[in-house]
């Protein structure tokens, strides 16, 4: 007979790790197509804990080489910017497909590029040089300029919010044809051209809305600066600079949307408008506005920062509409087919901010593990009978109702754990602590980061394979002992939240790997466990363009 401990069934179901992790564990590399749909729902382009950002940004044009298919990088251009809510990663691959595809370009440009901070962003990008042009070329210059010419007069002044680039900058090398003397005077307004360069265009052919704000910009009385803003449809920051008092700041929260509001509440606090209890219910009610927050494509965790950045002195009622808000905003979490176990890595690493850190300031104060821990509460609250395992080399007890709201649960879950990351412990958790416990699969949050130190390998599995595998086989075996066999097996769900490039269990038809932080991805994670094969590469190649 051959060696049993070299030809066992068990070793066939490990797949052998073919990679090392940034930590230094043992991994499974993503394909191509699955790498770069992790990094572009992930990656900010900022230091993260295990990559610098020119690494990320290396890693993105070695897998935009990689992957010969540029109709999916134009899939995934709108998938993680329409989707996915992703600003700098989708702009990103429209700079690439200009080089490759300006057809394609042309076809996704306007769909990614929706707003002016991802139009400066973009020229940005191409302007640096690194990807594969330092300058607009004419199919791109002419994507900007249908671009200008066919925004609105709103859309432009808001655009010219921001700097390095600015909006001026943009306009001078994309130079845009004015299509009449209103947007004429516009664009030489915008430049900041004396008014005898706009000819044939003058100071009367500027549009309504930008006289409005020029005069509301010269006024010095209060009561009559808030009444100009009242009227003013232009986004709030232009109004900001120029206000002259607590009258005219109310007037500006009324032209707040739902997301302004949410991130300056404190702002308003200190300008005396929620000193006024009308002021207070229209901020309440705006901000836990259930068709509000859906249209403006707003993460769940934001909720989360503003409720853990909110001012001690913010009024009750406007607390409540943040812990109200959450709850909507992860209102498309589904209920699942059955209970699962629910792994939040609450490991030193997820202390890295969500969005990476940034060179000169403005790192956001939300980190991994608040993000994780949002989700994690999220799928708790809709699936209660779930069982949920903090970790980092061990696992935390988590005493939790799952009737607490969202923020409440999460803002606990994030203070646990800091130690190193074995993503194995919820799997052996469910084999010992609930080896009894039915359950359909389990969804680990984390930034799959199982790591060695100090010659103590934490995350390695049997026969090669990692902790997690060995684990996940255990678990599967298990299963179908409690449910009798009848059964298609669990699924195993990893939910990755950071942009790396590998994982701790390989894609197999029980096996998803998915990443992003928008409730979008829980769509794909309900057809997961339901039975649809759809998986996350398949998700992105379902975009219709």
């Amino acid at each position: 007979m051959a060696n049993k401990s070299l030809f066992s069934n068990f070793k066939n179901l490990l797949p052998r790790t073919n990679s090392i992790n940034e930590a230094g564990g043992a991994a499974y590399k993503f394909s191509a197509k699955q790498a770069l749909a992790q990094l572009a729902a992930t990656g900010c382009f900022n230091g993260v804990f295990y990559a610098n950002a020119q690494t990320q940004l290396d890693t993105l044009r070695s897998l935009i080489d990689e992957v010969d298919d540029n109709v999916f990088l134009a899939k995934l251009a709108v998938y993680s910017r329409e989707r996915a809510f992703m600003k700098d990663m989708p702009a990103a691959l429209v700079a690439s497909l200009s080089t490759r595809d300006t057809a394609l370009m042309h076809q996704v440009f306007d769909r990614v590029i929706d707003n002016g901070r991802v139009l400066r962003t973009l020229f940005q990008m191409v302007r640096s040089g690194q990807f594969g042009r330092n300058s607009l070329s004419s199919s791109l210059q002419r994507a900007f300029q249908r671009w200008l010419n066919e925004a609105s007069v709103s859309k432009l002044l808001s655009a010219s919010i921001g700097n390095d680039p600015s909006l001026r900058d943009v306009l001078r090398l994309a130079r845009p044809t004015p299509r009449d003397n209103a947007r004429r005077a516009l664009f030489g307004w915008l430049t900041d051209k004396d008014v005898e360069k706009w000819a044939p265009a003058t100071e009367a052919d500027l549009p309504q809305d930008l006289k409005q704000l020029i005069k509301y910009r010269r006024i010095t009385g209060e009561k009559d600066q808030a009444a100009v803003a009242a009227d003013l449809n232009v986004r709030w920051d232009l109004l900001a600079d120029a206000a002259r008092g607590p009258k005219v700041w109310k007037a500006i929260a009324r032209q707040m949307g739902p997301q302004a509001l949410r991130m300056n509440l404190n702002t308003l606090l200190r300008h005396q408008v929620l000193e006024d209890r009308e002021m207070v219910d229209y901020v309440a009610g705006r901000v836990a506005d259930a068709t509000e927050i859906r249209r403006s494509r707003q993460f769940p965790y934001q909720y989360l920062a503003a409720y853990l950045n909110a001012s001690t002195e913010l009024p009750h009622k406007i607390r409540d509409a943040l812990h109200r808000a959450a709850e909507i905003a992860c209102g498309n979490i589904p209920e699942l087919p059955g209970p699962v176990v629910i792994g939040l890595d609450t490991s030193g690493s997820m202390n890295c901010p969500v969005t990476g850190y940034r060179g000169g300031g403005g790192t956001s104060a939300v980190r991994c593990v608040d993000v994780a821990a949002l989700f994690a509460a999220a799928i708790l609250r809709r699936n209660p009978d779930s069982v949920l395992v903090p970790f980092d080399t061990i696992a935390y007890d988590a005493r939790l109702d799952p009737s607490d709201s969202i923020l409440s649960l999460s803002k606990r879950l994030g203070q646990m754990g800091g130690g190193g990351t074995d993503c194995s412990i919820p799997l052996r958790e469910a084999n010992s602590r609930y080896r009894n416990r039915r359950f359909a699969g389990c969804v680990l949050i984390s930034d799959n980061e199982s790591w060695i130190r100090n010659g103590q390998a934490f995350g390695y599995g049997a026969y090669g394979s990692t902790g997690v595998m060995t684990e996940w086989q255990d678990f599967v075996k298990n299963q179908l002992r409690l449910q009798g066999g009848d059964i298609t097996g669990p699924k195993l769900v990893c939910i990755d939240i950071q942009p790396y490039g590998t994982s701790q269990a390989p894609e197999r038809s029980d096996i998803l790997n998915i990443g992003g932080f928008s409730d979008a991805v829980f769509n794909v994670v309900s057809g997961f466990l339901s039975g649809d094969e759809s998986r996350f590469v398949k998700e992105v190649e379902a975009v219709e363009l």
